[in-house]
């Protein structure tokens, strides 16, 4: 007896629960329905993606341009400094004793050219009384203009000996922060076909700016002005904010090679400057960048979809809507036709759109706001293919243990 109450009861309940499955999950009349949508104002928006480099806005490389060692250091990495600070010395022993040769050699040929210039002088007088030959006045001018050019010479080495000495003495070209030292105190430079670099400072940490490399797909939708946000790995919960300042015209190509082929990327570097009030962005941070090419705010706004919504009358009768008229055809120049519903009536209206952002799209004028528009005539009734268990489970979950050999067998 309880064996077969057992029975009924589950019999029972399977029953009551193929009725709740039955009712709520009935399809709408002949398995689809209408979707619908209301005009509202919203803000779109378009973006272009990218990565940079944070930098200083200006950064100047501090060198040299005399060889020799280092003798002193005033400065090191994260000292503010002034304009004139010195910052370094190199050792000026060579210099002070070539500085003591040309003065040496300025002073004989002074000498010289003092002497020269005299005796050109008597042998001008002597020449013009006639009391010298044409060939003693030659000589006399030969040995006082070569004088005056050696004496012109060693002054104008003169002027380059005490620069290379006065460049021994390195100084802070500008104010700011040295972000960078390269050099210690006894190492040797040597100022051949470059200027080797001592130090970098940058002038003003409080203004920073990102140089981005923006793809050639997408370079022609930003310009200058444009808002950009961007963060850094070391704040990953801040946002920061900027501007586009410059697009630069020069492209730079990158090769990035894969493990079956190698391609060449075009890309262009936008410059984008960025407040640093609080000091966190660093130099060198890579940023991930994201340039609003297109904003819009509280504009009407539809479906994307509404505009290529085509009213099938069989399928509306069969969901109880009537179309109150014919679409109008052709379509005048930029309009386009949307669908709008009042009660059960469907009525074509003629719309001027503008710009679009993802699934939305602008309505410059044809509609109203809190308009009712038919979207899509979307089916109801499930793949036979598809399982309880296959639509409720995850994309990214991994399958029953052997899914994947089922699947090559089938193929």
């Amino acid at each position: 007896m309880n064996k077969k109450k057992l029975i009924i009861g589950v019999i029972s309940v399977l029953v009551i629960v193929g009725g709740i499955w039955f009712f709520t999950n009935k399809p709408s009349k002949g398995g689809f329905k209408l979707e619908t949508s209301k005009v509202s104002r919203n803000s779109i928006s378009n973006t272009v993606t990218a990565t940079g480099t944070v930098e200083p806005v200006t950064e100047v490389q501090v060198g040299t341009q005399v060889s020799g060692i280092i003798d002193k250091l005033y400065a090191d990495y994260n000292d503010v400094v002034k304009a004139g600070q010195l910052i370094a010395e190199m050792d000026k022993v060579n210099l002070k004793a070539e500085l003591a040769s040309a003065e040496a050699q300025l002073a004989s040929s002074k000498t010289e050219y003092e002497y020269q210039q005299k005796n050109y002088a008597r042998s001008k007088v002597l020449y013009e009384k006639k009391l010298i030959s044409d060939s003693e006045y030659e000589t006399a001018t030969y040995n006082y203009e070569k004088a005056k050019a050696a004496y012109d010479q060693n002054k104008a080495s003169m002027v380059k000996v005490k620069r290379n000495l006065e460049y021994a003495t390195i100084t802070s070209p500008i104010n700011g922060v040295i972000i960078n030292r390269a050099v210690e105190e006894g190492q040797t430079v040597a100022a051949g076909f470059e200027t080797p670099t001592l130090f970098t400072i940058a002038a003003d940490l409080t203004k920073m700016q990102v140089i981005a490399d923006v793809d050639e797909a997408d370079i022609g939708n930003v310009l200058e002005g444009q808002r950009v946000t961007f963060t850094v790995d070391a704040y990953p919960n801040d946002v920061f904010e900027g501007k586009v300042m410059q697009i630069r015209l020069g492209d730079s190509e990158s090769s990035s090679s894969t493990s079956s082929s190698t391609s060449t990327v075009v890309t262009y570097e936008v410059v984008i400057s960025a407040d640093n009030p609080d000091l966190k962005l660093k130099p060198r941070l890579t940023a991930n960048i994201t340039i609003f090419t297109l904003e819009r705010d509280n504009v009407l706004t539809v479906p994307t979809k509404a505009l290529r919504f085509v009213p099938e009358p069989d399928m509306l009768m069969q969901l109880g809507y009537t179309i109150a008229e014919p679409a109008m055809t052709p379509t005048p120049n930029g309009k386009r036709v949307i669908w709008t519903i009042n009660g059960k009536e469907l009525k074509p209206k003629t719309v001027t759109v503008g710009s679009t952002s993802g699934n939305q799209i602008e309505v410059i004028e044809g509609v109203s706001e809190g308009e009712v528009l038919a979207v899509d005539l979307e089916s109801t009734i499930a793949s036979p293919m598809t399982s309880n268990e296959e639509t409720e489970r995850s994309p990214f979950m991994p399958g029953p243990p052997g899914s994947n050999k089922n699947k090559k067998g089938a193929k």
